[in-house]
């Protein structure tokens, strides 16, 4: 059950007791200055998104070997909730316009993408998605280059705008050890762009006034079932392809601990989910899910997917369990501004 009416004043209290050791917040710079972020903006959108189009998913840590456990995972500290927003003027479906895609440039110096999902914060303008699909773990040093989430991208189309990340924030141990417990990111904003003339930008305003944001829950039971909202391409290891990576897919499956094989990891969660993990790193596991404001609450990131059962099919996602130590970087992060890179219509 999901603990309700914490609500907004979370963001600004005191209502988490810090644990013995405390989470150490690390701001990672994106894109710091106006100046950067318009470069970042037009990198995307030149050309008619060419960057955007010819991006291809993300492939590191995507797959782990894992047993499903029977046991329960203990929760660090009181369950706590943020409620989610509602867009404004919500697009027709029955799919979040919260979930797009994170763009950035790998080590390689090549375009590719994760999944990632808005989520509510005091200035609408907060990203969630895995860790290292902010941060360069391959070659430590800082974010990744050129960040951007694009909410509800749907075959190369950005029709909500393009918006600049000018902070990631991490755990200290994701960023100094990587503990894959920690492999969450929360990223700061600017409000929206689109491009109006091959040169110009124009502002269509904060990302969570124009999507919507989903909520978020921590130190909960695992939820007899959870929605994975994300963008799965690639193939299982049988060869076959189900996703394109083009549009965003849903699945919807039950949780469970489990024991990974091969990730730094000490209490993981999974979702029974058939999403291939290149592509779907970063999917938001929403659980409460209502089709019809098409929010519920953020209570998990995949960041890696596995096949349990041997038969050639990935069958898991695997996410950090959300507990105290993340609320409260999310709540560092849920407090800090932005801003805009452009000028206003008009």
């Amino acid at each position: 059950m999901i603990a309700l009416g914490v609500g907004l004043s979370v963001l600004s209290s005191t209502v988490v007791a810090l644990p013995a050791q405390a989470a150490t917040v690390v701001a990672v710079p994106l894109a710091p200055v106006v100046e950067t972020a318009r470069e970042v903006a037009r990198f995307w959108l030149a050309d008619d998104a060419a960057n955007l189009r010819n991006a291809t998913p993300y492939t590191l840590r995507t797959v782990t070997g894992g047993e499903r456990l029977s046991t329960e995972i203990v929760p660090d500290g009181p369950p706590q909730s943020v409620p989610p927003v509602e867009a404004e003027n919500p697009p027709p479906g029955d799919l979040p316009a919260t979930s797009g895609k994170v763009f950035f440039l790998g080590s390689d110096g090549l375009p590719h993408w994760c999944t990632g999902t808005s989520v509510q914060s005091q200035y609408r303008n907060l990203v969630a998605t895995a860790g290292h699909c902010m941060l360069d773990t391959e070659a430590p040093g800082g974010g990744l280059g050129k960040w951007v989430f694009v909410p509800a991208y749907s075959e190369g189309t950005t029709p909500f705008g393009l918006y600049v990340g000018k902070q990631g924030i991490v755990h200290s141990d994701f960023d100094d050890i990587r503990d894959y417990d920690r492999d969450y990111a929360f990223v700061t904003v600017y409000s929206g762009v689109v491009s109006s003339s091959p040169d110009a930008l124009t502002s269509v305003g904060r990302l969570g006034d124009n999507v919507g944001c989903q909520g978020v829950a921590v130190n909960q039971p695992l939820p007899p079932a959870a929605d994975v909202f994300g963008y799965p391409a690639g193939t299982h290891p049988d060869g076959t392809g189900p996703y394109t990576g083009q549009t965003l897919e849903r699945s919807t499956g039950s949780t469970f601990a489990i024991r990974p094989t091969n990730l730094p990891s000490d209490r993981p969660v999974g979702v029974d989910s058939p999403f291939t993990g290149a592509g779907s790193l970063g999917s938001a596991w929403v659980t409460g899910y209502a089709s019809d404001t098409r929010t519920g609450y953020l209570n998990g990131l995949t960041i890696s997917v596995a096949d349990t059962d041997g038969d050639n099919r990935y069958d898991t996602g695997v996410s950090p369990y959300f507990d105290t130590e993340l609320f409260l970087i999310y709540r560092d992060a849920a407090r800090r501004w932005t801003g805009i890179i452009t000028r206003i219509p008009g």
